[in-house]
């Protein structure tokens, strides 16, 4: 398949993961789209079996999370509170890895103003998660990283400032679009 966009450290594939996949990498860090969520259905069950047996970070909520896991990491969202719109919590899951759970507080990135005040940028997506959240995610490990439901691109682009490669997939073209050009900005150093 053609990649629809690749530079020296980040490949992005456009299309339904399930006909792409699988794809060997070294970690998987991914946020499949939730049940009743989005207008996909995802057999996440059925889907383990094109996934690489890897150190791997899923985010989840609403049902209980279908797969076996290591550890079980909580995203504290820092800018919800008790009454304001969207739940105060995440779970992430992390399989064949870690056995310690963590609590990362981060702000949610749903606005322009909540992006600003947290030193990221907003893109649009409806689910895009921190940059910070996503750099600490894979300080802890090492090598090629794959997420299969890319979204934005964060993963990408976290990977790419560590100075690590990464695979994204991604069925909207939209979001294609939006990781390729936060993938061709230049990264600065950390």
């Amino acid at each position: 398949m053609t990649p629809y966009y690749q530079d020296s450290a980040v490949t992005i594939y456009h299309g339904d993961c399930r006909e792409i996949l699988p794809i060997a990498c070294d970690v998987l860090v991914t946020d499949p789209p939730y049940v009743g969520y989005d207008k996909y259905e995802w057999d996440v069950v059925g889907l383990v079996g094109l996934l690489p047996p890897v150190r791997s970070f899923v985010f989840w909520k609403g049902s209980e999370f279908p797969l076996d896991w290591t550890a079980r990491h909580v995203w504290a969202k820092a800018n919800r509170n008790i009454g304001n719109r969207g739940e105060q919590y995440e779970e992430v899951y992390e399989i064949n890895g870690g056995s310690t759970g963590l609590v990362m507080r981060h702000a949610v990135i749903d606005s322009p103003m909540n992006a600003t005040l947290n030193g990221d940028v907003f893109w649009g997506h409806p689910t895009q998660k921190p940059i910070r959240l996503l750099l600490r995610l894979l300080r802890m490990t090492d090598g090629l990283v794959l997420d299969p439901f890319a979204g934005s691109g964060t993963t990408l682009l976290a990977a790419k400032t560590l100075g690590r490669k990464a695979i994204g997939i991604e069925i909207e073209e939209r979001y294609c679009e939006i990781a390729a050009k936060r993938c061709a900005q230049e990264v600065l150093a950390l």
